[in-house]
């Protein structure tokens, strides 16, 4: 009986060693993206593009890179609880993350105390790294976004006049508004109307048909592609001749098929990728090849490749850094320059933002064009 217990003690002994053998050998890498509730479909584009990154370097400094999934479900309080779970129960070495800035930024809470370094994908509020050690983002921010939309208003749209209509519930819409319109009256145009709606509205009329009577050149909708689609039709329904221009969060295949032919002329700021956009880097050509043979039927767009690039970024870092400490990831993070990603090269600044240009689209006989890319003012 003596013998069999101390057979079953080594026995033991030997997984518990042979378990921290095998997590010794491999560097885990947390994911925390909405695939369900209202920032679902922008979710899964960018997990799908964190998935085919990790295909092609599933390994790194001699060790297999695990991916750790959690759903934030487009909820804030999900949000912090999922990077939770990453920090305390999967104990990750870096986190990606989120689709949604207000999920970013209470996430990016929970990564900060606990010194794991977090790469946000496509969070633009300015709040998601301010004050913040541990957390990046691969994405511009709102001002250089919002700055950049007013420009192609100005220059491209010859727009004198221009009115809003923001999601007041959301922290991404209220704040790239402000910056456009920051931006737009700095260099001689004039706000005519400011509405507001809330998230899960799908009447627009009233504030549209206000909108309508004021006469602006542009509308701008830094809104959620589906709802955005919604206003753009009901606005063509009510006789809107006005130029309607939106925000990255409107990058999205469903946008055309919400909203018909109401979407026709729409253009909008992205990450500088498209899948046919003009002088694409080899590394963008090598993105939309694997992308089309590992997800056939499905285009990419800028939403996953910053979620490829996110990835990659933090592989990147860990070989710089020769460690995967999460200590010395965050110092490789912050020491990134010019790093050849599919939206262009990364230079992550003091504030831990991404320097990078704003690519311009336009939905052109129900397609995605790339229309150029503009540097703000």
């Amino acid at each position: 009986m003596k013998l069999t217990k101390k057979i079953l003690l080594s026995f033991c002994i030997i997984l518990v060693m042979a378990g921290m053998a095998m997590a010794a050998d491999t560097v885990k890498i947390g994911v925390y993206l909405p695939v369900t509730g209202g920032n679902a479909i922008g979710g899964q584009l960018e997990l799908d593009g964190v998935k085919l990154a990790h295909k092609e370097a599933p390994m790194v400094l001699g060790k297999k890179v695990e991916i750790i999934f959690v759903d934030n479900k487009s909820d804030k309080v999900e949000a912090a609880n999922a990077v939770k779970r990453l920090v305390d129960k999967e104990k990750v070495n870096a986190i990606i993350g989120t689709y949604g800035s207000s999920l970013a930024m209470a996430g990016g809470e929970v990564a900060e105390k606990a010194h794991i370094p977090m790469m946000g994908t496509s969070c633009t509020n300015p709040l998601v790294t301010q004050g913040k050690k541990y957390v990046f983002r691969v994405c511009f921010i709102d001002p250089f976004q919002g700055a950049g939309a007013a420009a192609f208003a100005k220059e491209k749209l010859k727009a004198k006049t221009a009115a809003c209509l923001i999601e007041v519930t959301e922290d991404y819409s209220v704040g790239l508004a402000s910056f456009f319109e920051r931006s737009f009256t700095k260099n001689g145009g004039k706000i005519v109307a400011k509405l507001n709606y809330q998230k899960g509205d799908q009447d627009f009329t009233a504030q549209l048909t206000e909108i309508i009577s004021k006469k602006p050149d542009v509308l701008y909708i830094p809104a959620n592609f589906a709802e955005g689609a919604i206003i753009m039709r009901q606005a063509r329904e009510l006789g809107a001749k006005f130029k309607i221009l939106g925000g990255d969060a409107m990058d999205n295949p469903e946008i055309v098929k919400i909203g018909g032919d109401s979407v026709e002329g729409f253009s909008y700021t992205t990450f500088a990728y498209a899948p046919e956009m003009p002088n694409m880097s080899p590394i963008a050509k090598k993105f939309t090849e694997n992308w089309r043979k590992a997800f056939p039927g499905k285009e990419p767009n800028a939403l996953a490749a910053v979620g490829y690039d996110s990835y990659m970024i933090i592989i990147d870092a860990i070989k710089r850094a020769k460690s995967d400490n999460p200590e010395k990831i965050t110092a490789a993070l912050a020491a990134t320059k010019n790093f050849p990603g599919v939206t262009g090269n990364t230079t992550i600044n003091a504030s831990h933002n991404a320097e990078k240009s704003v690519g311009i689209m336009q939905i052109k006989n129900g397609k995605r064009i790339f229309l150029t890319v503009v540097e703000p003012k």
